[in-house]
């Protein structure tokens, strides 16, 4: 085997068999997650970005942070999906965690899957072009 990562979708509830009861438990523990793999020699750390769910949303803080608190671990996405994003802006938030990462930032990005929310991206204030599909804004949008 050559490398070996994780990925995480941080999920969190407020149950009492869960350690990660809240967004703030689940972004602490995933730094900590993170710190502790590159510790034992895991090569990747990676974050599931999920809008609408009990569960990591936004990346780009919580690589910043993970770029900081290690040396050697890359660390990246499991996928951002492209509906929800304004290109520019997470290319910025994106080179500001790759240079706090010393470059050991890898993203994983798509056009996403509608099952979570059908109309998400309406929510972060885009719409389709006249005669596009979602689907097509996303590829549009990479």
């Amino acid at each position: 085997m050559k490398k070996i990562g994780f990925l995480s979708f941080g999920h969190w509830a407020n149950h009492p068999s869960y350690k990660t009861r809240t967004a703030a438990d689940t972004l602490l523990q995933s730094i900590d997650l993170a710190v502790a793999a590159e510790e034992i020699g895991i090569d990747g750390a990676y974050f599931r970005v999920h809008h609408f769910a009990q569960q990591l949303a936004s990346p780009f803080p919580l690589l910043a942070a993970v770029g900081a608190k290690t040396s050697k671990i890359e660390i990246g996405t499991g996928v951002i999906d492209m509906r929800y994003e304004n290109p520019l802006y997470m290319v910025e938030d994106a080179g500001s965690a790759d240079l706090i990462s010393e470059g050991r930032l890898q993203l994983g990005i798509s056009r996403g899957s509608p099952e979570q929310v059908i109309d998400g991206w309406s929510y972060f204030g885009y719409e389709p072009e006249k005669g596009e599909t979602d689907a097509d804004m996303a590829v549009r949008k990479h």
